[in-house]
């Protein structure tokens, strides 16, 4: 994975709730192990819908509602929001099976507590192009002059900086571990 660094970016305004897996990517669309491609197929159903938003090429922001990613436990909706270019879903709540999924392929769920959800929500409703920022070491949201805290696993926010995942992370103690096994 690539390192997880602070970052800038306008989002895309989906606001609604109990978005669930099926819909970020259909069932029909599972059909490979790549992790590259989903992005044609991503809310490919939703897209017919009149209300629902242009997934502009560029912005790496999602603002969604409650318990975004709900439903079955495929992580092909993590790799398709991630082909897609997003880097981070702000919600305000977040399935527990996609947030370990999101996590694991270098997207940031950021769950945000209902003040701060409502006040982004509003300024990103009133202005299109509004720019949110992002810093995972920090572990805040900007908006403005304004900053938003939020809450990350300690081992995540780890594997997110260093642009590792859990295999990843233990091969790092290699020369560690190759000791070790010269000592026993």
């Amino acid at each position: 994975m690539t390192p997880f660094t602070a970052f800038a970016s306008t989002a895309i305004l989906l606001p609604l709730d109990d978005i669930d897996t099926d819909q970020i990517i259909p069932a029909r669309y599972l059909k490979g192990t790549e992790k590259t491609g989903l992005a044609a197929h991503l809310f490919v159903d939703c897209r017919a819908r009149p209300d629902f938003p242009d997934l502009v090429p560029g912005a790496q922001i999602l603002l969604a509602g409650a318990n975004f990613g709900c439903g079955s436990s495929r992580e092909h909706a993590p790799w398709a929001l991630v082909d897609h270019g997003f880097r981070a879903i702000v919600a305000r709540s977040f399935a527990d099976i996609f947030r370990q999924n999101a996590l694991k392929n270098g997207l940031l769920p950021i769950a945000l507590d209902a003040a701060g959800y409502a006040r982004v929500l509003a300024a990103r409703a009133g202005d299109a192009g509004l720019v949110l920022g992002v810093d995972l070491v920090a572990q805040q949201l900007a908006l403005g002059g304004e900053a938003f805290g939020f809450a990350i696993d300690p081992f995540a926010k780890h594997c997110l900086v260093h642009g590792v995942d859990e295999l990843g992370y233990l091969l790092g103690f290699g020369d560690r571990i190759t000791a070790h096994e010269r000592r026993t």
